[in-house]
């Protein structure tokens, strides 16, 4: 069974600021941290590597130094680390960065699954998974709570809905995307990370993906008109009364007033 991650590097979303001025948003300088999301769907793939054997990989874009996230996934026992950096991927979209995971997913070859987030906790679009399986032509499933079985060339999935959850069938080689209810990350251990720090990390450029500059960086079909901070939180208030079922009757007239009942 040979896996492959999806994994993005974010930034710490509480240094995050925005210049509206230069209609930017301003990253913090320090390296980040792996998407959370990406954390589930790296120990789903350790469980099942443990389980029915095999590889697991996983494969990030980004600038030099993503690879600190790489080096965290290896100290949890991945096998192996790829790294597409190129300066022609700068302020690459979702599709685009889709466009470029998908050409290495080709570059690596034979795999059975490909499974990531459910989204990236900067941009939150969840384009990207659905994109790489179309481009590659590849069955999908999204926002998966548990992988229920893996035989005969097909896996069975169950897939969260609105209303709960969808049993499905995909035929392999799939691409999945997981939320957090399907498992809980492990941490590393010391051993881990001092094998990390000595692993070596592959490199491909735009060139070894034969990737030019349409659609991607700079030529990506995204873009931002306009960027603004969130707007302030409302002030919360205080419902009082000489009685909790004063109290009550207040809440409840005060939802409904609001439409919110």
């Amino acid at each position: 069974m040979n896996i492959v991650v999806l994994i993005k590097q974010v930034p710490e979303i509480e240094l995050v600021k925005v210049d509206q001025s230069a209609g930017e948003v301003v990253l913090p300088s320090g390296p980040g941290v792996v998407n959370p999301f990406d954390e589930y769907a790296v120990e789903e793939a350790l469980r099942l590597k443990e389980k029915h054997g095999g590889k697991v990989t996983v494969i990030t874009v980004g600038p030099e130094k993503t690879e600190s996230a790489l080096r965290a996934c290896l100290a949890l026992g991945i096998d192996e680390a790829i790294m597409v950096t190129d300066p022609l991927f700068d302020k690459s979209d979702p599709q685009a960065v889709a466009r470029i995971l998908a050409a290495g997913l080709k570059k690596i070859g034979e795999f059975d699954l490909v499974l990531s987030g459910k989204q990236a906790i900067d941009d939150d679009a969840a384009q990207v998974p659905p994109a790489v399986a179309a481009i590659l032509g590849l069955p999908q499933a999204m926002f998966v709570k548990k992988i229920d079985s893996l035989d005969g060339g097909k896996a069975v999935v169950w897939r969260t809905t609105e209303e709960g959850y969808d049993v499905v069938e995909v035929t392999l080689p799939a691409v999945l995307s997981v939320v957090k209810e399907i498992n809980e990350p492990r941490l590393p251990s010391l051993k881990g990370k001092m094998t990390a720090k000595k692993a070596p990390v592959t490199k491909w450029s735009a060139a070894d993906l034969g990737i030019d500059g349409t659609g991607v960086g700079a030529g990506s079909y995204t873009k931002t008109t306009k960027v603004t901070p969130p707007p302030p939180r409302q002030k919360g208030e205080m419902i009082e009364g000489e009685t909790p079922e004063e109290i009550a009757d207040k809440l409840y007239n005060k939802l409904k007033e609001n439409q919110v009942l």
